[in-house]
């Protein structure tokens, strides 16, 4: 199992490099567009109610920076040292302090009422049982009815055809994304195609394994670290989750509050 976890974690620190690092924020735009950033900071101050927050897999600080700039106080952990040194462009370690380790087992110093993992970070964990021991650290950092709040796309798997094992999930100019699925073990494998939408004839490609979770399989997990569902949405701004909804952002709450 620990040999297993040093991989992945190896795998994990050879994707999220420094080139990666580098060109991940698109200000304005893609993830860091206002109408995106905008609704995920607001609806984490609310319920961080007051109190300190931590996220896992905090990287550039797309998230956190603004957060910690509404008052909320912040901090991190983070296993990509080049995300981490972009983080640091934004903010030093007395605003925005980071532990470097595995979400799943690092510890930041602290309690707080609010943890968070934002944009499928949780499926970066490659097994069931390391995504278990997400929810049981998460569970360790906060006081009693503290909040973990989980946003994760739902797996595409009725728009694969039959014998099929890729969807083409998004095709915009100059990008194409496509997931390929191994049904059995529950992995995908996301390809980010970026290429000149003029006619150029490069291309440059980015891939992420994930291991993908049903939403009921995400609950469960929860009730393992000792919490329950609160609320689910199909995003930020609280529109109703349905079963055509392509993500949702779940909030547990810890017993004992």
């Amino acid at each position: 199992m620990v040999r297993v976890q040093q991989e992945q974690q190896q795998e994990q620190e050879r994707i999220w490099d420094t080139e990666t690092a580098q060109r991940y924020d698109t200000p304005g735009t893609g993830m860091f567009a206002p109408e995106v950033l905008g609704p995920t900071v607001q609806r984490l101050a609310d319920l961080a109610a007051g109190g300190a927050a931590l996220e896992f897999a905090v990287g550039t600080g797309r998230v956190a920076v603004p957060l910690a700039e509404r008052g909320v106080p912040v901090s991190g952990i983070e296993l990509s040292r080049p995300m981490l040194a972009q983080l640091r462009t934004k903010v030093d370690e007395a605003t925005l302090p980071v532990v470097v380790g595995d979400m799943t087992s690092a510890v930041a110093p602290g309690t707080y009422t609010l943890v968070y993992l934002v944009f499928n970070t949780i499926a970066n964990v490659l097994t069931q049982a390391g995504q278990v021991e997400c929810f049981r650290n998460a569970a360790r950092h906060l006081s009693p009815g503290g909040r973990f709040v989980v946003e994760l796309w739902v797996p595409e798997l009725r728009a694969l055809p039959p014998d099929r094992q890729a969807t083409v999930w998004l095709h915009e100019p100059g990008y194409l994304g496509i997931d390929t699925y191994d049904v059995l073990h529950q992995q995908v494998v996301s390809h980010h195609v970026r290429f000149d939408p003029g006619g150029g004839r490069r291309a440059e490609l980015f891939r992420t394994p994930q291991r993908y979770v049903w939403p009921s399989e995400l609950d469960l997990m929860a009730r393992l670290a000792g919490f329950g569902l609160e609320s689910r949405h199909a995003d930020w701004s609280g529109a109703e989750f349905t079963a055509g909804s392509r993500s949702h952002v779940s909030v547990y709450r810890l017993a004992g509050g």
